[in-house]
């Protein structure tokens, strides 16, 4: 299954925005408002649930400075990504687009489609709020 938010625009430099991703501590400044609980773990990994679902655990799995910052699960049952791909059509701005990519029976990806679909919107669109 592979989701992808709407291409957010920015008037900041694509380092700016790569260097905000990569500190894990700000997700909890893009989270939607029905988050029940953050918890930063170390430097790269954070926990959060939202109202209604199971906790989930996010590590920096790879980063390419300043295109590419990819996330995914850390344990648990289910293995998936969030990247964040960052493009700059100019030096003093920048487009985000968060893509959730994961291997799901059919079942567990009707069931999760539209809330992981919200999910990385709000997210998404939270991004140039907080910058």
């Amino acid at each position: 299954m592979k989701l992808e938010s709407t291409k957010v625009s920015l008037d900041k430099s694509a380092q700016e925005v790569f260097n905000f991703l990569t500190n894990v501590e700000n997700f909890e400044q893009l989270m939607p408002e029905n988050i029940s609980k953050f918890k930063l773990i170390d430097a790269d990994t954070f926990l959060f649930a939202l109202s209604g679902m199971p906790e989930i655990v996010l590590k920096k799995k790879s980063m390419e400075s300043p295109h590419t910052i990819v996330l995914g699960a850390a344990g648990g049952k289910i293995d998936f990504s969030l990247t964040a791909k960052i493009d700059s059509p100019t030096k003093t701005q920048s487009e985000v687009q968060l893509t959730f990519e994961g291997d799901f029976n059919t079942m567990m990806a009707m069931m999760i489609k539209a809330p992981i679909s919200k999910f990385i919107e709000t997210l998404a669109l939270n991004i140039p709020k907080e910058i």
